[in-house]
């Protein structure tokens, strides 16, 4: 019977060339969704699914990630002796408690892949989760607490997945179908950013993860593929090869990829119509450029 999950790694060290210059000093991981940075709604998510443990894989320049995740003594005593609680619960309700985050540096922009293995010494022998904070999903119940639920049947290696259109595969890691039993699907390989031509399926694997520890081992001796990178989908081939089940997961909600300008805009607004207190008048500015 498959562990419980507990850990969760982030990788954050990419620079967010996309989003330049204003990345330049800022991590695309604190580019605000409303009033949140995208990293907290991945934290929050994890929280909600039982995630004990916060495990950060940062690079230079990643202080500010650091700084939001503590505590601002300076700002939480001026709203006390304001008496703004409502602000101060803003910035204190979320936090985990100390001593359940951990930070580890990816020397190298290396990869996805390496990023993960970059956390090993934070996981030991039980699985974990991933979660890539430019992926954000808006749902009921979150994306990572619906895998966490599955995964309690199944164990191996799991991915959230979406179909996409068969010219965007070469965007993805995309699996190779065994089955496909609706919200859960077996596979049998998983190639990573395939030409549409030889796209094996079009369903893409997106920023959650479940992972078996058996990853990391494969990780270790796992040389660069696409793009010259470590790629996270290699290593879950490798662990099919070693009789490590994989499935695809597809979750109830909608997901926004954050890491580029246009699904960062369209997530703002799809967050901003959930707020009671700004749909409205969002819905007005909106009228004046359609």
């Amino acid at each position: 019977m498959p562990k419980t999950v507990r850990k969760a790694v982030f990788p954050v060290a990419g620079l967010g060339t996309r989003f330049l210059p204003a990345t330049k000093a800022l991590p695309k991981e604190m580019l605000p969704i409303v009033d949140k940075p995208l990293v907290q709604y991945a934290v929050e998510e994890a929280r909600d699914a039982g995630i004990e443990e916060f495990i950060f894989v940062t690079g230079r320049a990643k202080s500010a990630i650091e700084d939001h995740f503590d505590h601002s003594v300076e700002l939480e005593q001026v709203l006390r002796e304001r008496g703004k609680q409502e602000a101060l619960d803003s910035v204190l309700d979320w936090m985990p408690p100390p001593g359940h985050i951990s930070y580890t540096r990816q020397q190298e922009p290396l990869g996805l892949g390496h990023a993960v293995w970059c956390a090993r010494n934070f996981i030991g022998e039980e699985p974990f989760a991933v979660l890539l904070a430019d992926d954000l999903i808006l749902s009921k119940k979150g994306c990572l607490s619906q895998m966490v639920s599955e995964y309690a049947s199944v164990g191996g290696n799991m991915a959230a997945v979406v179909e996409v259109s068969p010219e965007m595969t070469d965007r993805y890691g995309i699996l190779d179908l065994e089955a496909d039993k609706g919200r859960l699907a077996s596979a049998r390989g998983v190639v990573e950013k395939p030409a549409p031509a030889n796209a094996p399926s079009n369903l893409a694997i997106i920023g959650r993860y479940i992972l078996d520890p058996i990853v990391l081992r494969v990780l270790q001796y796992q040389g660069q593929g696409a793009e010259g990178e470590i790629q996270l989908t290699d290593s879950l081939a490798k662990s099919l090869e070693l009789n490590v089940p994989f499935h695809g997961f597809r979750f109830e909600g909608q997901r926004f990829d954050c890491g580029g300008k246009v699904g960062y805009l369209e997530a703002n607004l799809a967050f901003f119509m959930e707020r009671d207190d700004l749909k409205d008048r969002v819905a007005e500015v909106l009228k004046k450029y359609t």
